[in-house]
């Protein structure tokens, strides 16, 4: 059984420039289930580029209604109906997840019903229905178990970290946060973090590129969280691999990968993976990799 993270969109924030990755988001595929986690612009080339048959998914979980994480949610699930899908997807989502597939669904209704009478394609609302969840359990089903826990990204109070479960492998999202107590923990020991970074360097061009940005950076510091933050919670936490992703900036020509991970070091010095649209880690075949020592903040 296959047991992979894969990047499909390493960027965070809406925007997308020649050369540059896509918006938010991740393929999980555990417990034998093809699970996406947010579905910015570029997901569904993305899963098919990582050789996943669009009919195939069985979940898609939406952390918070940020359009970098949820503007491809109705054409990745419209394009799978179209590409044969015939059985149920479950998508789960904060509050407001339904308001949106209701919207896609009215706004793509003329092609939806052209497709089923012509094509003889089953009922895409009877399919795919939208499910609301909060903090807590969010799911438990044949061994999986997926946990929510409420991030702290003002001014978004409906956003979500969330805890994937099979067996022995874990894999958390962060999601996008500022530094929050309780990530830690609920982090605990996991195979993967991935956690959302910026880098100092590189704010400034950033905002200067960025139309309409005089309040950019006072969200960013509010809402969002540095490479060390990252490091520190990884750390605290015990997690065997930290893969930073969300990266702001992801698509400034001066930075590299030295530089995310010169940034890091100070906080975090175990393994470490600097997301970029395409990468895949493979949890099937190792076994559970021995996790550094554990901080003395390992319950922050």
């Amino acid at each position: 059984m296959v047991t992979r993270l894969t990047i499909l969109g390493a960027k965070g924030g809406p925007a997308i420039r020649p050369g540059g990755p896509n918006p938010t988001s991740h393929l999980v595929e555990l417990g034998g289930k093809i699970i996406v986690v947010d579905c910015g612009l570029g997901v569904t080339r993305g899963l098919v580029d990582a050789g996943v048959s669009l009919k195939d998914i069985d979940l898609v979980v939406i952390t918070h209604l940020h359009s970098d994480h949820v503007l491809e949610l109705g054409p990745l699930v419209h394009t799978a109906w179209a590409s044969g899908l015939d059985r149920s997807v479950r998508m789960l989502g904060p509050e407001g997840i339904g308001g949106y597939w209701s919207g896609f669904l009215d706004m793509m209704g003329y092609d939806i019903a052209t497709r089923i009478t012509d094509e003889g394609r089953p009922n895409l609302p009877h399919l795919v229905q939208a499910e609301t969840y909060s903090e807590g359990v969010v799911l438990e089903e044949t061994g999986l178990t997926i946990t929510a826990l409420r991030n702290h990204h003002p001014p978004v109070t409906e956003s979500y970290a969330l805890r994937l479960s099979y067996g022995e492998r874990t894999i958390v999202f962060s999601g996008d946060t500022a530094p929050m107590d309780g990530l830690a923990r609920f982090a605990d020991g996991a195979d993967i973090l991935v956690h959302e970074a910026m880098l100092a360097d590189g704010l400034d061009r950033l905002i200067a590129r960025t139309g309409n940005a005089s309040r950019l950076r006072a969200h960013l510091l509010a809402s969002h969280s540095f490479a060390e933050d990252a490091g520190r919670v990884a750390t605290a936490a015990g997690v065997a691999h930290l893969v930073l992703s969300h990266l702001i900036p992801a698509d400034d020509p001066e930075i590299g990968v030295d530089d995310w991970t010169t940034a890091i070091r100070p906080t975090w010095s175990g393994p470490l993976t600097i997301a970029r649209d395409g990468l895949s880690i493979d949890l099937t075949l190792p076994p559970p990799r021995e996790r550094p020592a554990p901080h003395e903040a390992r319950n922050a």
